[in-house]
């Protein structure tokens, strides 16, 4: 299939998520505990870092937590953000490595949603504003972007564990 499914295709594709749904989603009240404790960090790669240092946390106020050699590959750093609530968003550059431009691509990066309170959604939204990045609006607390390598962003002015008002967790 190649382009947007049509009506045909999509009523498939809802009996398949029915399917799905019904065979593994839980109430949350039936669910067991995760396993996990939470994300650590989710990791990018980036093609410049001081760029990429400037945009993450002078524009979208992130601080810069740590940056060290990446232990993978020599003269290549991983440095990472703090993303509120014990998350970090981290980097890695690969000099001499041409890693090529972003792309979607199956099993790649979609987009990172990162929750704000309403009042920072405001707040950076009228910086992305004044840098004069684009973005789409979504729902009136959704906003799309892309950073300096072209990973797509997402800011949510939704509470963690919702999306759209509706609870997600």
């Amino acid at each position: 299939m190649t382009g947007a499914p049509d009506a045909r295709d999509r009523a498939a594709i809802e009996q398949e998520r029915d399917r799905i749904r019904a065979t593994y989603l839980r109430p949350a009240g039936e669910r067991p505990p995760s396993s996990a404790r939470g994300l650590h960090h989710f990791a990018v790669v980036c093609s410049d870092v001081e760029r990429t240092v400037r945009f993450y946390q002078e524009l979208l106020e992130f601080p810069l937590t740590d940056i060290f050699e990446n232990r993978d590959y020599p003269g290549s750093n991983h440095f990472f953000f703090d993303i509120g609530n014990g998350n970090l968003l981290a980097f890695f550059d690969f000099p001499g490595l041409d890693v090529g431009p972003y792309a979607e691509v199956l099993g790649g990066l979609h987009h990172i949603a990162i929750s704000v309170t309403p009042d920072r959604w405001e707040h950076l939204r009228a910086k992305l504003d004044d840098a004069g990045v684009e973005y789409q609006l979504e729902s009136k607390v959704s906003i799309y972007f892309r950073d300096p390598d072209g990973a797509r962003l997402e800011l949510l002015a939704d509470p963690l564990g919702e999306m759209y008002g509706s609870k997600v967790l």
